[in-house]
């Protein structure tokens, strides 16, 4: 296995058995003393927190750190509530062939069978082999490997909590080490932040009536729209204003599929929606078009390269 950084940001991999309730207290060295005949590894403690307390900027600095380590491979342990963010706005931000895999633990140390070690272990594997070379930022849980693009959290507490929805699995683990199904899958750079940007987040409910529009004071928008990319009469007038002032992404808050070009033609439909100004968000669900347009927005990136990235 080739020369492997572990950067710890907290979670329920970092629970501490003894304490009730638990809290992330272990270290690096301390999920590393968990596997048995663990490999050797650096090991870089970055946070102690749960994953919904993380930030934009922290992850900034670890895409920096993992920059200007010297390794052949990156794991980073973290919390799993927004394991997907965090992988994928790692992947827009990397731009080296050596592999990077994220992993957590849906079950902490006080439940039996907690998956935390095996999780490490196959991720560790996995950034240490040179089959993950040129893969980007990988997502490892349960034996499987998902690309961050398509990674997404679908239950709450079972440890097959984590699929690809409409892509699957790049891989899998079996006798500590990678297979995987093909070779590397399309990817998306862009340049670390410049600037500050805030991206806001709507998602369309039956008979919302649109107020909640007015109150946006962003610098971008994402809707979750109704399936193919629909949402509700009385937020066609807010999106289109909107639209004219900041860039405004289209998803679906169905979190597989993409949103569709001209299928659909009354207003507050798909097509509607882009004569309007709305940039549709193709296949990323809503969490991670507002991920990649916050990138985009903090890197400076002008209305058309916004466009481009999303429509490429």
């Amino acid at each position: 296995m080739g020369r492997v950084v572990l950067f710890t940001l907290g979670g329920t991999i970092a629970m501490a058995a003894a304490t009730d309730p638990v809290n992330p207290q272990l270290s690096g060295k301390d999920l590393v003393a968990q596997i048995p005949g663990a490999p050797e590894v650096l090991i870089r403690d970055i946070a102690a927190k749960p994953a919904g307390w993380l930030s934009f900027d922290e992850i900034a600095l670890l895409a920096k750190e993992i920059r200007q380590s010297n390794a052949d491979g990156y794991v980073v342990s973290m919390g799993t509530d927004t394991l997907e963010e965090v992988a994928f706005l790692l992947d827009l931000w990397h731009d080296g062939d050596k592999p990077v895999v994220v992993t957590g633990a849906m079950r902490h140390p006080q439940l039996a069978g907690p998956d935390g070690p095996a999780n490490l272990l196959a991720a560790l594997q996995v950034a240490g082999s040179p089959a993950a070379a040129g893969r980007g930022v990988l997502a490892v849980l349960n034996d499987e490997i998902h690309a961050a693009r398509w990674v997404r959290k679908g239950h709450t507490s079972s440890p097959a909590a984590f699929s690809s929805p409409g892509a699957g699995p790049v891989g899998v683990m079996a006798e500590g080490v990678p297979l995987f199904h093909s070779g590397p899958s399309r990817r998306q750079h862009v340049n670390l932040p410049v600037r500050e940007a805030k991206v806001g987040l709507i998602v369309a409910t039956l008979s919302s009536d649109g107020g909640e529009l007015t109150a946006y004071q962003m610098d971008g928008l994402v809707v979750a729209g109704f399936g193919v990319g629909h949402v509700p009469k009385s937020w066609i007038d807010p999106l289109t204003e909107l639209s004219q002032r900041m860039p405004v992404v289209l998803a679906s808050r169905t979190g597989a599929g993409p949103v569709l070009n001209a299928t659909y033609a009354f207003p507050g439909s798909e097509s509607d929606l882009r004569e309007r100004g709305l940039i549709g968000a193709g296949q990323l669900d809503p969490f991670k078009a507002r991920v990649m347009l916050w990138a985009l927005l903090a890197a400076g990136a002008t209305s058309e390269t916004i466009a481009a990235t999303f429509t490429g």
